[in-house]
Parts: structure tokens; sequence; C-alpha cells
């Protein structure tokens, strides 16, 4: 028998977009799977990814978005209907290579013990109340989160 602690990811979600929503809960949800303890702190506008309300809605924005597989000029990307265009077809990418939707992904961390903390300090600033989130959401400062990052063996921010 190992005594040997298991290894640690501490993630921060701080954007609330589609695309920036996959890598902190395809990370979380892998460690989990691979015995590492998981940690995501949701900070600022990655809030979104946990609200109960809008984490349904997530959308890519066209707008000054130089990694977008066709460069979209800021007049066109600023254009009515662009985003949800955008969102769309990052949706049907995602499925059509058999990626999970954030849902699923969510459930997975949820289910398989990845700590969920949601920024108290910024769902003060932003007026986000503990039962806008997802059941099961820790809510905490950055002290919580710090605590569980200090000896993780990996740090990542989205």
């Amino acid at each position: 028998m190992s005594d040997q602690k298991p290894k640690k990811i501490a993630i921060i979600a701080l954007h609330g977009s589609l695309d920036l929503a996959y890598p902190p809960l395809i990370l979380a949800s892998t460690a989990v799977a691979m015995d590492m303890e998981a940690a995501i702190f949701f900070t600022f506008y990655g809030l979104d990814i946990i609200n109960k309300n809008k984490n349904k809605s997530l959308g890519v924005a066209p707008l000054a978005n130089p990694a977008a597989p066709m460069p979209v000029p800021n007049i066109v990307g600023a254009m009515p209907g662009m985003t949800m265009m955008a969102t769309a077809m990052m949706k049907s990418w995602m499925n059509k290579a058999n990626v999970a939707p954030i849902s699923k992904l969510l459930d997975m961390c949820f289910e398989n013990g990845v700590k969920m903390i949601g920024c108290q300090m910024t769902m003060d600033v932003m007026g986000v109340k503990k039962e806008d989130l997802m059941d099961g959401v820790e809510i905490g400062g950055a002290a919580t989160f710090l605590d569980f990052a200090v000896d993780s063996d990996i740090s990542l921010s989205f």
C-alpha cells in the first residue's frame, strides 16, 4: 500500500464563452478519471458555466476572434446573428467529433468528485445568487481555491 498522495490539478475558469468552457471541464473530468484530484474555481464570467440559468446558452463571439477558422472582419462579426452562427458552428464541430456537450461534461465533473468552487467575491460584484448556480457548487473565495491549489501538481487558467 502506497502512502503517496494523489496528484492534483487546480484550474481557474474566468471566461464564460462556449469555446473556453470546454478546456477546464474536459481537463478536470479527465484528471479525476486518471485518479487525480481536481478543482475548478469559477470567477468573473466563468461563473456562467455553472449558472443553471446561463450555461445552456453559452456562445462564441466571432468579433475580434483571430483564432476563428475563417477570420471574420470586425464589421461582419458585429452584425446581428453572427454570434449565434459562430456558436452553432462550434456546437456542430464538437458534435461531429463526438465531444460531449457542456451539460454532459458538467454532470461528469459533479458525479466524479471535481471540486467546483464559485467565487464569492465575483458573485457579490455581479449580483449572482447561490440559487443561480448548479447544485453541488461550493461557494468560496480566493483562500478556498488557494488552499486546494497550494500543493497542486498542475495549475491552469482559462
